[in-house]
């Protein structure tokens, strides 16, 4: 991918000559910055300089504003490893000057690059966040505006000691914060799109905001630099079990050239057909060194794996227990740990540790 061209635009709100918390806006794309143009019937993106205008209550933060927008917004649906990377890159090189960062983004791929930038963000001390919308910001009716307000309020928040409340990757969206790598999209024709199954919000905001300390994420040491991780190993792949699958469909994933990591989607609580051709397929994928991770189809509950005769094969063959991961969070994992390291025992002992919150 060639790099990536930007706009920079700077908003000052600043009640007196210094604010309260400087925070980085950073424009990907979506639906949220869109308008809606009525002579061709399409939605096309609104010129960022104009947020003021959209928002107005924006100007009430005490806030100093830099917006960095891709030149060419990106639909969510054509995000790649690449631009994970770029988002990386972008926020290593403004953490010094910003308290938080927030990203607009489509919402259809957002839980996929919010769980990458969880992993790829390592000693992440301050707030990422991640808010789009269902609807425009040029609908009269629309969710951009307060998806927006709160994520930057909630990107600004501050301890009585001067740290950052939030210091992790997050998803504002619907009145509820979600980490980042414990959210999926459920919905396409309602505002609350995003749901964590099998993790409690961070924050509900309300009349008020209410953060559930005990949930949050944070850092022993601040003063650790940020790393970013860039290598991302993309050879890998998603196979989701249904009854009647083909030992033919499942082959010509598992002999995939060059195929590294598999995240294995199972019924239930990570049971699987005892088919002797499904079992004989894994273990020869595992022999040549192919990783495979079983994760459950289901949105809530987790992966018991031995729990049911079902699940004891899968077991004695050495899949790793995906917990009560989500397919976003383990498949972005998957390339972030084939990208730290090509030792076995590492790549398994990471897949089954939690890094950043990610699984029980």
């Amino acid at each position: 991918m060639k790099k990536m061209s930007y706009k920079t635009i700077h908003i000052n709100t600043a009640v007196s000559g210094k604010s309260a918390s400087s925070i980085l806006i950073i424009y990907t794309g979506g639906t949220l910055g869109m308008l809606y143009d009525k002579k061709h019937d399409v939605l096309r993106p609104f010129d960022l300089e104009q947020l003021l205008e959209k928002i107005p209550e924006i100007a009430s933060f005490d806030l100093d504003l830099q917006i960095i927008a891709f030149e060419k917004p990106i639909d969510s649906s054509n995000i790649q490893p690449s631009h994970w990377v770029e988002l990386a890159k972008l926020i290593q090189e403004n953490y010094a000057t910003f308290d938080g960062f927030v990203v607009i983004h489509g919402t259809d791929t957002m839980a996929y690059s919010a769980s990458a930038l969880s992993y790829m963000l390592e000693n992440l001390s301050k707030p990422v966040i991640f808010t789009g919308a269902q609807l425009p910001i040029g609908a009269i009716r629309n969710d951009a505006r307060e998806n927006l307000i709160t994520a930057l309020e909630i990107a600004s928040e501050k301890e009585a000691n001067g740290l950052p409340r939030i210091q992790e990757v997050c998803i504002y969206f619907d009145n509820f914060l979600l980490r980042g790598c414990r959210a999926k999209k459920v919905q396409s024709a309602h505002f609350d799109a995003f749901r964590s199954e099998n993790f409690p919000p961070l924050a509900e905001a309300g009349i008020q905001i209410d953060y559930h300390k005990a949930f949050l994420i944070q850092q022993n040491n601040t003063e650790k630099t940020l790393q970013i991780q860039t290598q991302l190993h993309t050879n890998v792949a998603i196979l989701k079990l249904f009854p009647g699958i083909s030992a033919a469909l499942v082959n010509s994933i598992l002999q995939v050239e060059n195929l590294k990591g598999l995240v294995f989607e199972t019924f239930g609580a990570g049971n699987a057909p005892v088919e002797k051709w499904l079992m004989e397929s894994l273990q020869k994928a595992i022999d040549k060194g192919i990783v495979i991770m079983n994760v459950s189809q289901c949105i809530g509950g987790k992966v018991l794996m031995g729990r049911y005769e079902t699940s004891k094969h899968l077991l004695a063959l050495g899949l790793i227990d995906g917990a009560d991961i989500t397919t976003e969070a383990a498949i972005t994992k998957m390339m972030y740990v084939l990208g730290k390291t090509e030792h076995a025992e590492e790549i398994k002992i990471l897949l089954a540790t939690s890094l950043r919150g990610e699984m029980n």
